[in-house]
């Protein structure tokens, strides 16, 4: 979505892959942000699925880093999308952006995705990724797939429970990207993720909370394995991230606790 210079933007047709007319706002733009991907929930992991995910973000990465190396005028910065899973399962302790690589499809395909937006750094771009947790709205996204069981009053924990489930307001991913479009101390990768870190079995009871619903049904993990096949990983496993790099170039969470996140989607 190019801006043309006023507040009214303008839009392009792109495939994710191929070079076009789009390529042209590259040049002279200001910024560039970049949050394509397939939806990792939407289909069962399989072979072919996983090639979607991959190209989906690594070929879209690629294509944007040539225009960028194409561009007369290039951008100061290249802001794009990356995920928690880059960190794999941690059970305990904190996960700073400088804790290793995990290990997992979700993990090499994290890696692989900031490897290739970290190229635009050869052509003078400062370049910022985004290990972002789950975003949390009112329309759409990862946390209305998980209404309707506690709507029908059959809402609990996936899994254990045990597992970190690391959050952020969508209101707060927008103002992170905008901070780290004007502040030049971020950048490389940095944890998109609020700074109140919870369990399943915590988010699961104040989501009930929120919703005046109870939360007592947890799915066994043997169950999501079944449904989802490897997908279920993504689920049952977690990190408790944390957003140092983010909190130390002076952002400051318009909802830093997941309660007052909820109260406000679900007012």
């Amino acid at each position: 979505m190019p801006s043309s210079g006023n507040r009214n933007p303008t839009f392009e047709h792109w495939d994710g892959k191929m070079s076009g007319s789009w390529a042209k706002h590259v040049d002279g733009a200001d910024a560039v942000i970049c949050l394509a991907g397939e939806n990792l929930s939407r289909k069962r992991w399989s072979a072919r699925q996983k090639e979607v995910m991959r190209e989906s973000r690594i070929g879209t990465t690629r294509s944007i880093v040539f225009a960028i190396g194409e561009a007369k005028k290039k951008p100061s910065v290249l802001v794009c999308a990356s995920g928690a899973g880059y960190y794999g399962n941690v059970a305990e302790g904190d996960v700073t952006e400088d804790a290793p690589k995990g290990t997992g499809f979700l993990s090499d395909l994290c890696r692989d995705w900031e490897e290739e937006a970290m190229k635009a750094a050869a052509s003078g771009v400062r370049v910022v990724t985004l290990r972002m947790g789950v975003v949390l709205g009112r329309n759409g996204g990862a946390l209305q797939k998980m209404l309707l069981p506690f709507k029908l009053f059959a809402g609990g924990p996936l899994g254990t429970g045990r597992q970190w489930f690391p959050w952020i307001h969508l209101e707060d991913e927008v103002g992170v990207i905008l901070h780290a479009l004007g502040n030049s101390s971020m950048r490389g990768p940095i944890n998109l993720a609020a700074p109140e870190p919870v369990t399943m079995a915590q988010f699961c009871k104040s989501l009930g909370k929120a919703m005046h619903r109870p939360s007592w049904a947890p799915v066994p993990g043997f169950v999501l394995k079944l449904a989802l096949g490897e997908m279920a990983e993504m689920i049952l496993k977690g990190q408790r991230v944390v957003p140092k790099r983010v909190s130390e170039a002076g952002y400051a969470f318009r909802y830093p606790t997941l309660g007052g996140a909820l109260r406000d989607i679900f007012p």
